[in-house]
């Protein structure tokens, strides 16, 4: 049988997944990733290598087969990673809105330019990590929610590392011979549905699924989301 290992954004952990999970039909694992929940190293020093690790750990340790790995968001550049260390314990990979830059390029450079040239002027490793503005994170996360929801996003926020947006990403996992499927959020203000398009691009070879939901399809439309995984799951299941 098939087993979910879900993989959160950036700015979020494993709790983003807490009301998806009871409507999924199949086993899944949420993974903490490091720099949060006590998962080592620290946000200070946490890089992409390190994010893949840890769910490659998830996977072995468990001794887990038929996976189906799921990514939402910021995952998009820890995905390929693990493909190229599991690709034969994944059975399907789901890409969530995810932002996935061209190989060797950086989450910094799929910025608007003002934000990125805001970012540039800090340090990573001298910049402090810290949660997102809630302000903010309710304008661009919650805009499809309803009162509980927006809570419920907000409760979850964390700091996320710094250093990790300004590393080039390895995509060559890409080239593992892994089914796909990129979920199309169409309502989504944070990866907008035609950024979307252009990473699904780079990834390659998706078969694409809409959902009328904003960038937080897991809190706002969580049924929704399990109906489609659990789909791809069924599908992949040997």
């Amino acid at each position: 049988m098939a087993t979910f290992v879900l993989v959160h954004g950036g700015g979020f952990d494993a709790r983003c997944w807490d009301r998806l999970l009871p409507h999924l039909r199949h086993p899944a694992v949420a993974v903490d990733l490091p720099g949060r929940a006590g998962v080592p190293p620290g946000p200070r020093e946490v890089r992409l290598v390190d994010f893949a690790a840890e769910v490659v750990r998830a996977i072995e340790g468990r001794d887990l087969t038929e996976v189906v790995l799921v990514g939402h968001s910021m995952a998009g550049v820890t995905l390929p990673r693990v493909m190229a260390a599991v690709a034969p314990r994944l059975a399907h990979v789901v890409f969530v809105a995810c932002t996935v830059p061209p190989p060797g390029r950086r989450i910094l450079d799929t910025l608007d330019p003002e934000v990125r040239a805001l970012a540039e002027r800090a340090a990573p490793d001298a910049a402090e990590p810290a949660a997102l503005d809630p302000g903010v994170a309710a304008a661009v996360f919650c805009n499809d929610m309803d009162d509980d929801q927006r809570a419920f996003t907000l409760a979850r926020l964390v700091p996320e590392a710094v250093g990790v947006v300004h590393e080039p990403v390895d995509l060559a996992g890409l080239g593992a011979p892994v089914p796909r499927t990129w979920v199309r959020l169409t309502r989504d203000l944070i990866v907008p549905p035609a950024r979307q398009d252009e990473f699904a691009a780079t990834v390659g070879g998706c078969d694409v699924v809409e959902l009328d939901a904003g960038h937080m399809a897991m809190i706002s439309r969580p049924a929704g989301l399990a109906a489609v995984l659990d789909a791809i799951a069924g599908r992949s299941g040997r």
